[in-house]
């Protein structure tokens, strides 16, 4: 496998990562707290497990009209888009637990809910946290070929009207995870940097066996069981999904497709401008700090500065130390991105949205 070769400059003028990296330990080891996950994170896990399996276990149950049932299905799209969140989100990024095997197992959750772990840490842990908002090797950039979400996509006439079928295009996104995602990016050679690339065998087996699980508890169990016609089955099974993918489609759009962020490139060596943590900080935006059940349930991916710089921090942890953050990005010159509410925030994407279906002056010339 060979890599397109992109650099970030080794340090920062100001030093600023060594700066945030010791405020931060300093902020542990003074209190003596791990920064892993407590028992607050286990709690909330229990807690969004419950919200997803309690209402499918009663719609196996039989006991409900049809109208009920599909409310308890959009009822589960919220929990399964808050088990990715706030379990599987952490533990894929290891920031879970100090042992790697409590990570795995807990990691597991994610394909429970029909997505690919391993392929998760390659095109979001490396390649996402790696190279943020770089047209061409960022794959979040190119979520759907209907969405342009840098000004260095290239332009299509459909683009005009994406802030209309923007958010309608998000609620699809669980569906073609499950269906399509995951297989395509295990067929293609070439992903982000990464070029000419194969999958052990053993990931292969995993996406087999994970979908497997996925399909047989998600589809098969409850389309034999429940008394319902496959139609109304079928439309509980979408409408459970769309719940889930509005949700995650939007929120991990609002940390780096908003308002104030960068879209940097590289110059013609593959030298990116600014040191890697820096550039962190020009591409990523926080949102609805203060809102504690919006914390609570999107598991710190408001708090998306913190989490980029700190991905294997426990996201529980990232309310306290996001101040932390600030501070020091203050005082060091750097910008730190953030809208005050979540409506802001969705404010703010529509608004790129809106400016990105615009035909560049090139283009048009």
């Amino acid at each position: 496998m060979s890599t397109i070769r992109v650099t970030f400059p080794s340090r920062d003028a100001a030093s600023f990562s060594d700066d945030v990296k010791a405020r931060v330990a300093d902020y542990f080891t003074s209190r003596e707290l791990s920064d892993k996950a407590d028992w607050r994170m286990v709690l909330k896990g229990l807690i969004l497990l419950a919200v997803t399996f309690v209402p499918y276990g009663m719609i196996l149950s039989n006991q409900f009209d049809p109208w009920t049932m599909l409310g308890l299905a959009m009822v589960m799209g919220v929990g399964l888009a808050g088990i990715g969140f706030s379990i599987s989100h952490d533990a894929l990024h290891g920031a879970y637990s100090n042992n790697a095997t409590v990570n795995r197992i807990i990691g597991w959750s994610f394909d429970m809910c029909g997505a690919n772990g391993y392929m998760w840490k390659v095109t979001h842990n490396v390649i996402h946290h790696t190279y943020t908002n770089i047209e061409g090797l960022d794959e979040d950039l190119t979520v759907s070929p209907l969405l342009r979400l840098s000004p260095h996509t290239e332009w299509k006439p459909f683009h005009r009207f994406q802030h209309i079928y923007g958010f309608l295009a998000y609620s699809f996104s669980t569906l073609f995870w499950v269906f399509v995602k995951d297989y395509k990016y295990f067929l293609q050679k070439d992903i982000g940097p990464f070029l000419d690339r194969k999958n052990p065998r053993k990931e292969v087996a995993g996406l087999l066996i994970g979908k497997a699980f996925y399909y047989t508890w998600a589809i098969l169990i409850p389309f034999f069981v429940v008394s319902v016609a496959w139609w109304q089955f079928a439309i509980g099974f979408v409408a459970m999904n769309l719940v889930a993918g509005t949700i995650l489609g939007v929120v991990f759009q609002l940390a780096h497709v908003v308002e104030d962020i960068t879209y940097p490139t590289p110059d013609a060596a593959g030298a990116m401008g600014s040191a890697w943590m820096q550039h962190e900080m020009e591409t990523t935006s926080d949102f609805g700090p203060n809102n504690w059940l919006l914390c609570w349930y999107v598991g710190g991916l408001n708090f998306q500065v913190e989490h980029h710089l700190f991905p294997k921090v426990c996201s529980i942890h990232y309310p306290a130390i996001s101040g932390i953050v600030k501070q020091t990005a203050l005082a060091h010159g750097l910008p730190y991105n953030q809208h005050a509410t979540l409506l802001e925030a969705v404010a703010s994407h529509y608004k790129s949205l809106k400016r990105l279906s615009i035909e560049p002056l090139a283009t048009a010339a």
